[in-house]
C-alpha cells in the first residue's frame, strides 16, 4: 500500500494544482470582459470619430490623432488575450480568431466607422 501512497500524492497535487490554475484563469477572463465592457463607450467615441479603426487582425489601429494611446493599448492587450484563450480551446491559432473577429466587428459596425479589408486597403462603412 505504501508504494501507491506517493503516486496518490502527486494525483492530488497535480489535481489541486490544475484546480487553481482553472480558477485562476476563469476570473482573470472575467476581469477582462469588465474591463473591455467598461472601456466599451470610449473605444465606440473613438471609432465614431474616426481616431481609430477596426484592422484586419481584430484589434484597432489609429487611423488620426493618436488620442486615448494607453487606452487604445489596453483593449487591444485584451482582445490578444482573449483571441488567445479562444484560440487553445478551439485548438486553432490566435491569428485566426483575430481575422475572424474582424469580420465579425466589420459586419456588426456602425456607419462612418472604419474597417480594414483583409487586402489591407481600408473603407468606412
Amino acid at each position: 500500500m505504501k508504494f501507491f501512497l506517493p503516486e496518490k500524492k502527486l494525483f492530488y497535487t497535480l489535481f489541486l494544482t490544475l484546480a487553481l490554475l482553472f480558477a485562476s484563469t476563469a476570473a482573470q477572463a472575467g476581469d477582462t470582459r469588465q474591463q473591455m465592457a467598461a472601456r466599451l463607450p470610449a473605444i465606440t467615441n473613438l471609432k465614431n470619430s474616426g481616431i481609430v479603426g477596426e484592422n484586419n487582425k481584430g484589434l484597432l489601429t489609429f487611423r488620426g490623432s493618436k488620442k486615448k494611446e494607453k487606452l487604445v493599448a489596453a483593449e487591444n492587450n485584451d482582445r490578444t488575450r482573449v483571441y488567445a484563450a479562444i484560440a487553445k480551446s478551439q485548438g486553432v491559432s490566435a491569428a485566426l480568431v483575430g481575422r475572424r473577429r474582424a469580420a465579425q466587428i466589420a459586419k456588426k459596425g456602425s456607419a462612418g466607422q472604419q474597417f480594414q479589408r483583409a487586402n489591407g486597403s481600408w473603407y468606412t462603412k
